[in-house]
């Protein structure tokens, strides 16, 4: 597993922000009516969640692709700190402890795989997935805000996993 570094969590970052900057209305159309525009972040945030979770597996394809996503960014961050404001490369950023998922959290996590896979494909909202993963690989393991909504998110896909799959067996 990948420890995210600086520049990893600059990435992150810079999604996030570019993703918001492309959303806001506006003030005084937000403020009129804030559920339509609050909805068109959907995509962006389920895939967010989905990319932390990503990150949080520890083998096979999935948390090899999720890792490799983190490696890139890792380095193009890195790049981006060293040339653009002289930073310091691969400096690591403070993480959270990570919480392992279950047979059936990762279970979850590979059915919830299939969804962006063909979300990204097939839907209107492609881009808006494709960048809320790669933000959610970037900053999941972060010690930031969203590092610790790993925590609440792999708990909740191990007693997701556990419900069905306790039921189905």
């Amino acid at each position: 597993m990948n420890v995210v570094t600086f520049g990893g969590v600059t990435v992150g970052l810079c999604i996030l922000i570019a993703t918001l900057i492309g959303w806001y209305p506006g003030y005084r159309t937000l403020k009129k009516k804030p559920v339509p525009f609050l909805g068109q972040l959907l995509p962006f945030l389920l895939a967010w969640s989905y990319g932390v979770l990503a990150i949080l597996t520890v083998g096979g394809l999935i948390g090899w692709v999720a890792d490799t996503a983190l490696w890139i960014s890792n380095w193009l961050g890195d790049v981006a700190l060293v040339w653009g404001v002289g930073g310091e490369p691969g400096q690591h950023g403070p993480t959270v402890a990570y919480v392992p998922l279950t047979q059936t959290g990762g279970a979850i996590v590979l059915l919830l795989t299939i969804g962006m896979i063909v979300g990204a494909k097939k839907s209107k909202y492609g881009p808006d997935i494709k960048r809320g993963s790669w933000c959610g690989v970037c900053l999941g393991t972060s010690a930031g805000v969203a590092g610790f909504a790993a925590v609440p998110l792999a708990q909740a896909v191990n007693w997701c996993g556990a419900a069905l799959y306790g039921a189905v067996a």
